[in-house]
């Protein structure tokens, strides 16, 4: 509906331009008769209205050489010239306004000669059709840049989400290949006593042989895990995972690392699975605050039990003095990934004191 409109507006404003330029020639006694003139301007319009956006440069072109015969069609001209602008390049543009330019000169120079009434009419068509056919390259260059705009943010968008879903699946990765050493190792202890059973002279068949056949499940069992999550260890991963146990011996390097770090570790025989979350939590924090608020110090609090379950706190404030690095935010997509896999739960954003606090708590599951 809307471009109905523009296109019937651009149409009245053609017959209007072009019933000037008619009256003009009719007072001076030249032109065609005026049917004659009323069939040229209908063909310029109905021209305008059809081809303005499919096909401006041949429409400007055959409207240009109407436009110096008949003065009803010479409306329609500089609408023409601005679709010109607006739909093509600045060279198409260029060159068919150049055309025109050149042929309105010529055609009143022959028909007038070197007047003063020449130098004015020629001039001030020109003009007018210069300007109109500036505007309309402003408003192409704008509409491009706008859409540029447009695309870039549709590009970052999606690079957001690409690097969430990273975060995630590296995440997913890193826990998969966490259980795949927990489990393989009970798995292996597993199979050691089932094999001890088997052996033993002094157990009942039934028991010996119920031994062997959990020590073969156990083998195949372990086989299999190598075999699907296998192929997620990269050759770096072969070290042994960290636990609670290492988090003092993190927080000593971030202090090496110029970190000023306090920590609070009240937390004793955590689960390993927990010490290990704990662990990776602890590790994102310090990270985040050592980009974020470099120079700034951070309390780092572990504290917990089985009934109630591990706290794990760490806080900065949101700025310090050393400039900050960038960062995505997608350490803390993972975090939560992996607390929410692990059955708990994480907070973190500003405070109202001015600081960062980041807060998880995990369940005391063995």
């Amino acid at each position: 509906m809307r471009r109905w409109l523009v296109e019937a507006a651009l149409a009245v404003a053609a017959l209007a331009l072009g019933s000037f330029f008619l009256w003009t020639t009719l007072t001076e006694g030249d032109g065609w008769p005026i049917g004659v003139e009323l069939v040229a301007g209908a063909v310029a319009v109905a021209g305008l209205v059809r081809y303005r956006r499919s096909r401006p440069v041949a429409l400007a072109l055959t409207l240009i050489a109407l436009g110096l015969v008949f003065g009803l069609p010479m409306g329609a001209t500089p609408i023409a010239l601005f679709s010109v602008a607006l739909y093509r390049p600045a060279r198409v543009t260029v060159a068919v306004t150049a055309v025109h330019a050149v042929s309105l000169a010529a055609v009143y120079l022959i028909a007038l000669g070197p007047t003063r009434t020449y130098w004015e009419a020629t001039i001030s068509l020109v003009l007018l059709h210069v300007i109109l056919v500036g505007i309309g390259m402003l408003v192409r260059a704008r509409r491009r840049l706008v859409r540029s705009w447009a695309e870039r943010a549709r590009e970052a968008e999606h690079g957001d989400e690409l690097r969430v879903e990273q975060a995630r699946l590296a995440e997913r990765e890193r826990i998969a290949r966490e259980m795949h050493d927990v489990l393989a190792h009970r798995i292996s202890l597993l199979a050691v006593h089932a094999g001890a059973l088997e052996v033993r002279r002094d157990a009942p068949e039934s028991e010996r042989a119920a031994a062997g056949v959990i020590r073969r499940s156990a083998h195949d069992a372990l086989e299999e895990l190598r075999q699907v999550i296998g192929m997620l260890r990269e050759p770096a991963d072969d070290r042994p995972q960290p636990t609670l146990a290492d988090v003092p011996a993190l927080v000593e390097q971030s202090r090496d690392a110029g970190e000023r770090v306090e920590l609070e570790l009240t937390a004793a025989e955590v689960p390993a699975g927990v010490g290990r979350h704990a662990y990776r939590i602890v590790q994102e924090a310090l990270t985040n605050a050592r980009k974020h608020a470099p120079g700034a110090r951070v309390r780092v609090a572990v504290t917990g039990h089985a009934e109630q379950g591990l706290v794990v706190e760490v806080g900065n404030p949101l700025r310090a003095g050393g400039p900050a690095l960038p960062g995505a935010g997608a350490g803390l997509v993972g975090l939560r990934e992996r607390v929410q896999l692990a059955g708990g739960r994480l907070d973190h954003g500003p405070t109202a004191a001015g600081e960062f606090q980041l807060r998880a708590w995990l369940p005391w599951t063995p």
